[in-house]
């Protein structure tokens, strides 16, 4: 399994965490316990850091999400786009071992492959904001 992949089930136990109102744990688990195949150890490490990372940062992360999408507040904004988003600021903020660019790169894919069909320029402006200076967004860093 890749880390693309890995990023995928993540934002999927993430989403399930969102909208089932389940615990991260569980979402993560029940997300592995889908696959025809289950991922490596360092894979389901790695799923696992990105849902408990994200969840631990919810707030955080989500004033950011709200500062940037003023005309939405965030009970407006797609579930879809908004977990995906909240991954890649994870990621952005608290990720050093992941470039920002592939990151945006990475949540422009899923707001494609799973979001509405405008979703993946509104994930892309909001994050390319970001990422033209993330030290002035970073939640802990103000």
């Amino acid at each position: 399994m890749s880390r693309k992949r890995a990023r995928e089930l993540a934002f999927l136990a993430l989403f399930q965490v969102d909208v089932g109102q389940i615990t991260p744990a569980k979402a993560v688990l029940d997300t592995i316990q889908e696959l025809k195949d289950e991922p490596p150890k360092e894979e389901r490490e790695f799923i696992q850091a990105l849902v408990n990372g994200t969840w631990q940062y919810l707030a955080d992360i989500d004033r950011v999400i709200a500062r940037l999408s003023q005309d939405w507040p965030l009970n407006r904004l797609g579930k879809v786009d908004l977990n995906i988003m909240r991954l890649a600021l994870y990621e952005f903020f608290f990720r050093e071992d992941i470039p920002p660019e592939v990151s945006v790169n990475e949540a422009v894919e899923l707001a494609k492959t799973y979001g509405s069909q405008e979703s993946g320029r509104f994930v892309n402006g909001i994050l390319g904001k970001i990422v033209q200076n993330i030290a002035s967004y970073h939640p802990l860093k103000k």
